[in-house]
């Protein structure tokens, strides 16, 4: 077991990982952060965020996932990129286990607002979904150990001119 974890090509494998699971997050935030007032209702929609916190995070979680995925792209502090993607996967996942129990007929607005779209709507199949998503994000957070990028780059670069 040791010696998979400890396996080098992990960082070779994780430059993909990152890199689609970043393009996910990046697309995903792209609607929400052009319309705000679209992914407050779809956020309401749910029922299990207080109505007072419901704007605060429609204009901040779309910027977390922004920051988030670029961060994984450009192997910028991948540890704590991939941390806050595998949480937000979490409270999604809950989210939508959460909706379905109570039997909502909804978009899941994970791309565009259930006002722009009725091709997404929330089932178990989203939930495989984002539960692969969030392996993809443990997998980066517990095997990317030497990760290929900025990171690397800048340390690299601190060493030769110290």
């Amino acid at each position: 077991m040791k010696r998979f974890v400890n396996w080098p090509g992990h960082s070779w494998l994780a430059i993909p990982a990152r890199w689609y699971l970043g393009a996910v997050f990046v697309i995903a935030c792209l609607h929400k952060i052009a319309h705000p007032g679209s992914f407050a209702l779809d956020i309401a929609t749910y029922d299990i965020v207080p109505l007072q916190l419901v704007n605060l995070m429609a204009i901040t979680l779309p910027w977390i996932e922004l920051f988030a995925g670029l961060m994984l792209i450009v192997g910028f502090r991948i540890g704590g990129s991939a941390l806050a993607i595998a949480g937000m996967m979490v409270v999604f996942i809950a989210a939508i286990l959460i909706a379905l129990d109570k039997g909502l007929d909804m978009s899941c607005g994970c791309f565009a607002s259930q006002a722009a779209t009725e091709d997404d709507p929330i089932s178990y199949m989203t939930v495989l979904r984002d539960s692969g998503w969030l392996f993809l994000s443990l997998y980066i957070l517990f095997f990317d150990r030497r990760p290929i990028g900025l990171d690397t780059y800048l340390a690299r670069r601190k060493k030769t001119h110290a």
